[in-house]
């Protein structure tokens, strides 16, 4: 088995690059990812287990409920219950005297998931290439040529150096790269979008903001807004979900919107006012490979019975990742069909 990887593991600009994700399973009413996380905790406790490292921070996760509209949460509340995931509704009250340093204006009411929190990312994807290296396999920094991929079947593929990797089935999870290797299945389907991810200096001492005493945080009102406390002299995590604009991730420039800051710094104000005036001490440009309807791509090529597509993660595949790569594995190993929500088919009348 070989593994291939364009930039290394965990690399700037891939999608499961940068230190930190978070990891939660408050995802709305409709939704099988309350399922899928469940069941990507207790792999993510499995291969910690295995490896004796810990990528799972449970700072708990606060889902902060700003908007009128909180169908998306309410119906959430019956995904997490039948997904045995614990978690506490709190209001406004509560969470002020839980998080005195959070101002709670606007807020209605919330969500807690004591179990979930904030997973370490790029420690993971070399772990993973570790694990799998120790297991026998065989890694190689190298690319794939998109030169005749959709040209089918799918018998070699060209490699940057040159060179050809013959294989029984290929599995291509490439996350942003999915539709530029395979234009006419996906180029429409998989589209990478640029967002800003904020990095603020809380005040000398001032513990408050760190995963010590803060949960990961989500604001759920007229935007989405996120964080994950200080971890690892990282600092203060914060950025806007809104979509933002097309992306190359292999030459795009990595430099974050001064108006997304501006709006970014607005936020932060109003709703941590202790760090109003906090120094912006790092920023990154991450991508979302982002699909029309949101949700993932597992399936088969529509032309190619060896070939399966795993990506579209649209913001938050990289923490499903255990459960995903056990889907896949499975889907490969044994054959069968992927569930009806994942496939390709469901875009052809879109």
């Amino acid at each position: 088995m070989t593994l291939l990887d364009a930039w290394g593991p965990g690399n700037s600009r891939a999608s499961s690059g940068g230190e930190t994700r978070i990891m939660r399973g408050t995802y709305g009413p409709d939704q099988l990812y309350s399922q899928l996380a469940a069941r990507t905790v207790k792999l993510w406790e499995k291969y910690e287990g295995r490896w004796k490292r810990q990528f799972l921070h449970r700072t708990g996760v606060l889902w902060m409920v700003s908007s009128r509209d909180d169908a998306y949460e309410r119906g959430s509340l019956r995904m997490l219950r039948e997904a045995r995931i614990k978690f506490r509704e709190f209001s406004t009250a509560e969470m002020k005297k839980r998080w005195p340093q959070i101002n709670f204006d606007g807020v209605h009411w919330g969500i807690f998931e004591p179990e979930c929190g904030y997973l370490d990312a790029r420690a993971s994807c070399q772990a993973v290439v570790d694990a799998f290296v120790a297991e026998g396999g065989e890694y190689w920094q190298m690319a794939v040529a998109p030169d005749g991929l959709e040209n089918g079947p799918m018998r070699s593929v060209i490699l940057s150096d040159g060179s050809r990797l013959k294989a029984d089935y290929y599995v291509f999870a490439c996350g942003p790269w999915l539709g530029k290797l395979f234009p006419g299945t996906l180029g429409r389907l998989v589209q990478a979008t640029k967002q800003d991810i904020f990095f603020f200096g809380p005040p000398a001492g001032d513990s408050r903001f760190t995963d010590a005493h803060m949960p990961v945080w989500g604001d759920h009102g007229k935007r989405f807004f996120y964080g994950i406390p200080g971890s690892d002299r990282r600092g203060f995590k914060m950025a806007d979900d809104t979509r933002g604009a097309a992306f190359d991730p292999t030459c795009g420039e990595r430099v974050v919107s001064q108006a997304t800051l501006k709006r970014v710094r607005e936020y932060l104000a109003l709703r941590f006012p202790a760090m109003k005036d906090a120094p912006l001490i790092e920023t990154r440009v991450c991508q979302y490979e982002q699909t029309p309807d949101s949700n993932f791509i597992l399936d088969r090529h529509p032309r190619m019975e060896n070939v399966w597509i795993l990506g579209g993660g649209s913001g938050h595949g990289f923490k499903h990742g255990p459960a995903l790569g056990e889907m896949v594995a499975d889907l490969v190993l044994k054959g069968g069909e992927a569930d009806a929500v994942w496939r390709l088919s469901r875009f052809e009348c879109s």
